[in-house]
């Protein structure tokens, strides 16, 4: 999805003229450690951060002597992942979002974006997360699925990452649609699935205890 639906027009900008002091305020207010400038035609022309205001040379300076090279935005059509992936890399709380013509639009949070994503992943809905190691060669994601399927068990999300400490190994979060998943965890396992933690799911205190253990085992590796 882009991010359009996720702009807030509820966080105002900042004007050339502003000072220090104010911006610091405004950043208070909303929560936030980025807030754009933009001119009289609202053409975005900058953004501060929280850190250049504190580095400032005094409360009364005007923002406009804060700014340098080209603001760092996203279009309405941009894909969330984009975004987050921008954010990420500027360390920013915010970004602003223009038209092609460099007109802003609103603000794109970090909290927003963090709301969306719990969305997609199905945070909201009951059931059991499974976290899996595979070798990366060996990961199909259409085979892993149709395994689980054959329980009558269904996959509300699923996320990869890789493992910084094991190179050529995938870790594999899978949501559910179920607690009761003791079926489908051994029909992983048969088929040489390798599950290493288990949440939310329903299961009495020994098994509990040996997921536990097993989990801290593979940490230690």
């Amino acid at each position: 999805m882009n991010i359009e639906s996720l702009i807030s027009p509820s966080t105002p900008p900042l004007k050339p003229a502003d000072t220090v002091e104010f911006a610091l305020g405004l950043l208070m207010e909303f929560r936030v450690g980025h807030l754009p400038v933009v001119d009289r035609e609202r053409k975005l022309i900058g953004v501060v951060s929280e850190e250049h205001l504190l580095n400032a040379a005094g409360p009364d300076m005007p923002i406009e002597k804060l700014l340098g090279g080209e603001p760092i935005f996203a279009t309405p059509d941009t894909h969330v992942f984009d975004v987050t992936k921008v954010m990420i890399e500027h360390d920013m709380t915010a970004l602003p979002v223009a038209d092609a013509e460099g007109r802003y639009l609103g603000l794109v949070r970090r909290h927003d974006i963090f709301e969306q994503f719990a969305r997609m992943l199905s945070t909201h809905e009951a059931g059991a997360i499974l976290a899996l190691d595979i070798e990366a060669r060996d990961y199909s994601l259409s085979q892993l699925v149709y395994t689980i399927e054959q329980s009558d068990v269904r996959v509300l999300s699923l996320a990869t990452e890789t493992e910084p400490q094991a190179e050529g190994r995938v870790r594999v979060t899978l949501k559910l649609n179920a607690t009761d998943v003791a079926r489908v965890r051994h029909m992983l396992e048969h088929h040489g699935y390798h599950i290493v933690a288990t949440f939310g799911e329903d299961e009495d205190d020994e098994d509990l205890l040996y997921r536990i253990q097993e989990f801290m085992r593979y940490l230690e590796v």
